[in-house]
């Protein structure tokens, strides 16, 4: 496994503003993010505000997060100083060899937190336990417009702060598969919004062994990025996953 190249950002308010970290709001230990952006398929023009943003997030909250591209950083002793894998606007099949496929596996499965944003349900066809730890795979985003969010599950730290319901111009996926059998769905997109019927699952908790996953199919803009309520939504899905929040939030247990 290569060592942690210089693709790495790590953040912190140090290193981005100069100062000294911000301790953890709550009282506990930060949650430890490791952030991957790489991409083997569409590249997001929204990754660059991405990573800006959530460093911004980072510097305010009990969070620590490390950024990265390479796919080769990811692995069993990477993960070892992290709480959290976050997979950002991935894409594509990305060069995972099998151990890191195993290390990723063990370290959700082992009680560790997994968080999936937008097209990281385009990512690793040919992998399929990862398609079940994410909990669906992209079929294809019909709607790129200003649509209805409804807000199923409003006591989960990613959405009790929104309502129950709200709007947002966003790329609207749909899945191969409804998740909705196997996860906790907690945001759903409103058909009628989109002059459209069906059951369109956005966002989702489930357990994967001992360990908390969430996906979140919004992200494609960057816009939707600098959304105080996508915002919002990410800090308590990172928390939640990282242990810092209730872990009962979730189900499916794959």
């Amino acid at each position: 496994m290569k060592r942690f190249a210089a693709v790495i950002l790590l953040v912190s308010l140090e290193a981005c503003y100069g100062g000294s970290p911000a301790a953890p709001t709550s009282g506990t230990a930060a949650v430890r993010v490791l952030m991957l952006t790489a991409t083997a398929g569409f590249r997001h023009d929204s990754i660059s505000t991405a990573k800006q943003v959530t460093s911004t997030l980072a510097s305010t909250s009990d969070i620590q997060v490390t950024i990265t591209d390479d796919p080769a950083s990811i692995g069993a002793a990477s993960l070892a100083d992290h709480d959290v894998l976050f997979f950002a606007l991935t894409s594509g099949e990305l060069p995972f060899s099998a151990e890191q496929k195993a290390a990723i596996l063990g370290f959700v499965s082992g009680g560790k937190g997994f968080v999936g944003v937008h097209s990281a349900t385009d990512t690793l066809y040919d992998w399929p336990e990862y398609g079940r730890l994410v909990g669906a795979y992209f079929k294809e985003h019909p709607w790129t417009q200003q649509a209805s969010v409804v807000v199923e599950n409003g006591t989960h730290p990613s959405t009790r702060s929104l309502g129950q319901r709200f709007t947002i111009e966003d790329e609207f996926y749909t899945f191969r598969e409804n998740p909705r059998p196997h996860v906790q769905v907690l945001l759903r997109l409103d058909p009628a919004s989109v002059s459209a019927t069906g059951d369109y699952p956005l966002a989702w908790t489930q357990t994967f062994g001992s360990g908390r996953v969430y996906y979140n199919a919004l992200g494609h803009f960057p816009s939707t990025w600098n959304d105080a309520r996508f915002q919002q939504q990410l800090v308590g899905a990172l928390r939640w996953a990282g242990g810092a929040e209730d872990p009962s939030h979730a189900s499916g247990v794959r």
